[in-house]
């Protein structure tokens, strides 16, 4: 690539080989021509022009030519304070630093703690630092992979939580969480979301002024996801700050007073917004553009659409399973009868342990039931809730994706730059893409997604949604996604199958309903009721005991229609 880069051919050196063989591109004699980025072959090389409001040097750098984050939250004494952004834009790097976790090096070589002062002087930032040095603000850190938790820990929850027990709550916290039952089990065999109330139970524990979540409701389902979202919500006072890492609007809105949005470019460079309160900080993001900083994130508004019901006709119908039942150990699961129709998705709902994943391994042949069929003698592609790696390549996986549905799967879920990787190289949320693409690619005519939106952001959630919307309606074929985040479920949905019972005990599936009845059945249950932000048409939760909620609640209309 040096020998087209036009100031290479002045006799000046801005590609060159760097100690490690890759190229270096000197960044000062750069002029942006971007010849270079369309002539490398792995899509490596990212050449964009940074707004002029960014005089300063990074907050941290990755390396020469690597990823740059500008700017960091700020932590606010009395106050929730949200992060929203794409993943690759610095978010956890950002909370690393407010955490102590990653030392910043203010884009050099190293830094030392005294510029960091220096650099924020005259801001509140530069008061938060001063007193993390001093020694006056102690801060407890959620880290986003709690799995890593079972690797570096060992024994029974109790003797964990007892360890980092600062503030003699071990009984109220576990309470509050829904973790008592579980204080004797072996970490090792804990599931993701026990896991994740445990690391959450684990950090709250020690007597903190600041608080870091990165992620705290993955893996859980709806009713731990609301549980959660108002035990932190809670912990903000007047002594006490919260920082949440959240992906799913509906958790985010609920437990954040003020959200900062995270623009720039993936995996090149982040920077942080000013503060805004939750409702205008999220609708400014689906909007995709700031304008306090005129700048424009994104090139198209995300807006719900009112959808109209479902009509349900044999007509139109694809498949029905007639009434089962299946028995796993202790666990017994009951489906009703049900059917799906041609062009549709069908959104599932229902708690963690109730039988949405055995109800769909049945559906995929995977697993058979003990009474009754399942019926669905169409051709079937499935993608399971826990997706496997190998050392095979992402394009062999794809093949039928790159060759039929380029322009439909492999360019909007960002694919192409993966296409060379192996799948044990790719991160949870490119495995989770390759694994989408790959189902909805193949010569079927029902779809199976058990969990599509783990490990995706925002964006691409609202993204995948579309797509799979789309791909429904453009190829006649019908789609079932079992899934928690509620704004994900209402933006592909045209019917809802819920799961009732009893966690670990009884599952029973019943519907597939239409969109209100569904989430009238579900939200019911959990007590809360969603109305739709006149701004942007997303659902958002009405506070508790509000008028809204209340009038809602007396009408027995929990989902707005």
């Amino acid at each position: 690539m040096h020998q087209v880069c036009p100031i290479n051919r002045t006799g000046k050196d801005c590609i060159t080989k760097a100690d490690d063989n890759k190229p270096y591109i000197d960044e000062a004699l750069c002029t942006g021509c971007g010849i270079c980025p369309h002539r490398c072959p792995f899509d490596a090389i990212s050449i964009i022009n940074l707004p002029e409001a960014l005089n300063n040097e990074p907050i941290h750098r990755f390396g020469p030519n690597g990823f740059a984050l500008y700017s960091l939250p700020m932590p606010l004494f009395g106050k929730v304070v949200g992060i929203m952004g794409k993943n690759g834009i610095g978010k956890s790097t950002a909370i690393k630093i407010l955490a102590g976790v990653l030392k910043p090096n203010l884009g050099k070589d190293n830094a030392e703690f005294e510029e960091l002062i220096e650099y924020f002087k005259g801001t509140e930032m530069q008061i938060f630092f001063e007193k993390v040095k001093q020694g006056n603000v102690k801060i407890a850190y959620k880290p986003q992979s709690v799995d890593q938790l079972a690797k570096s820990a060992e024994g029974k929850v109790i003797s964990l939580l007892k360890k980092v027990d600062e503030k003699n709550k071990l009984e109220e916290i576990t309470s509050s969480l829904g973790i008592t039952d579980i204080m004797e089990n072996d970490i090792s065999t804990l599931s993701g979301g026990e896991m994740q109330r445990v690391a959450i139970a684990a950090t709250v524990l020690k007597d903190a002024k600041v608080y870091i979540f990165d992620e705290p409701t993955s893996y859980l389902d709806i009713k731990q996801r609301l549980l959660v979202s108002k035990f932190i919500k809670n912990l903000a006072n007047e002594d006490t700050a919260v920082l949440v890492i959240e992906h799913d609007l509906i958790a985010l809105d609920y437990i954040a007073d003020l959200v900062h949005i995270m623009y720039g470019q993936e995996n090149v460079f982040g920077i942080v917004s000013l503060p805004k309160s939750a409702r205008k900080g999220i609708n400014t993001y689906l909007e995709g553009f700031l304008r306090e900083e005129n700048i424009r994130f994104r090139d198209a508004k995300i807006k719900f659409d009112i959808k109209p019901p479902t009509t349900n006709s044999k007509d139109n119908e694809l498949t029905r399973w007639s009434q089962f039942k299946k028995t796993l150990g202790n666990f017994k699961l009951e489906a009703n009868q049900g059917s799906i129709n041609r062009h549709e998705t069908v959104g599932v709902l229902g708690e963690n342990a109730i039988g949405k994943t055995t109800f769909m391994k049945i559906l995929a042949g995977v697993t058979k039931p003990d009474e009754g069929e399942s019926g669905t003698d169409v051709k079937i592609s499935y993608k399971p809730q826990y997706l496997e790696t190998s050392n095979e390549l992402v394009a062999t996986i794809l093949i039928d994706a790159i060759s039929k549905y380029n322009n439909e799967l492999i360019g909007p879920l960002n694919l192409k730059p993966l296409l060379t990787k192996t799948l044990d190289n790719l991160s949870g949320g490119q495995l989770q893409r390759v694994a989408i693409a790959k189902a909805l690619a193949a010569d079927t005519e029902l779809v199976l997604l058990d969990e599509p939106s783990a490990y995706l952001d925002v964006e691409q959630r609202l993204l995948v949604s579309k797509i799979i919307r789309n791909i429904a309606e453009q190829r006649g074929i019908s789609i079932l996604v079992v899934d928690h985040d509620l704004v994900f479920l209402d933006y592909l949905s045209n019917r809802l199958l819920v799961f009732s019972g009893i966690p670990s005990k009884t599952g029973i599936a019943k519907g597939p309903f239409p969109m209100e009845t569904g989430m009238n059945t579900l939200l019911k249950e959990v007590d809360i009721t969603l109305r739709r932000e006149i701004e942007s048409g997303r659902p958002r939760i009405n506070k508790q005991s509000s008028q809204k909620d209340q009038e809602q609640k007396k009408s027995g209309r929990y989902y707005y229609s």
